[in-house]
């Protein structure tokens, strides 16, 4: 079992419990997936390249990738609908609480300058967006098969529509937010 998921169960759960009153189980804030995306906005004129960021979001991922089309023409940006703008990945499972992990204990402290992650990712419906400059902060990405470096968003959306619950799960499964609000 991993990590995360194991202090999750064991210890979490039952904070959350006593710190919010929560008398129906059903109620105890839970994650339930995690969504990585690229938006590549090149990709519509350089098929390699958005393959390459699909291919580097399934290496880091460990599931693969989908291409996602423009859903809407845009003349300035020279787009059309039907034109591959970026790429996604939704973790549910074992899957999610792997890449939760890895990113809690491997990627977020090799990001330069590290001080934690801003907490005012929180969308109003407990759920925790966030971007990385870059996706060599993963160690499974070799620097050498990159043809562009680009960043990544990361959505983990959880069961519960309140920030509060939402956050301090998410801080006592041990993700590294910002000192103080």
């Amino acid at each position: 079992m991993f990590e995360v998921k194991e202090r999750y169960y064991n210890e979490v759960r039952p904070k959350l419990v006593e710190e919010f009153n929560i008398k129906n189980p059903m109620l105890i804030p839970n994650i339930e997936k995690i969504v990585v995306s690229a938006g590549v906005g090149e990709g519509s004129r350089d098929k390699k390249l958005i393959q390459n960021v699909a291919d580097t979001l399934t290496i880091i991922t460990g599931q693969k990738a989908v291409i996602t089309p423009a859903r809407k023409s845009v003349a300035g940006f020279k787009i059309r609908e039907g034109m591959p703008v970026g790429v996604k990945v939704t973790l549910r499972g074992d899957m999610m609480w792997n890449f939760l992990q890895k990113l809690i204990s491997i990627a977020l402290p090799r990001v330069r300058d590290f001080k934690g992650v801003n907490r005012n990712g929180f969308d109003g419906r407990g759920n925790f967006n966030f971007g990385l400059n870059e996706q060599l902060v993963f160690t499974e990405v070799d620097y050498d098969n990159i043809i562009k470096v680009h960043g990544m968003n990361i959505n983990i959306s959880t069961t519960t529509e309140d920030d509060k619950q939402a956050e301090r799960m998410l801080e006592l499964i041990g993700f590294p937010f910002t000192k103080g609000k």
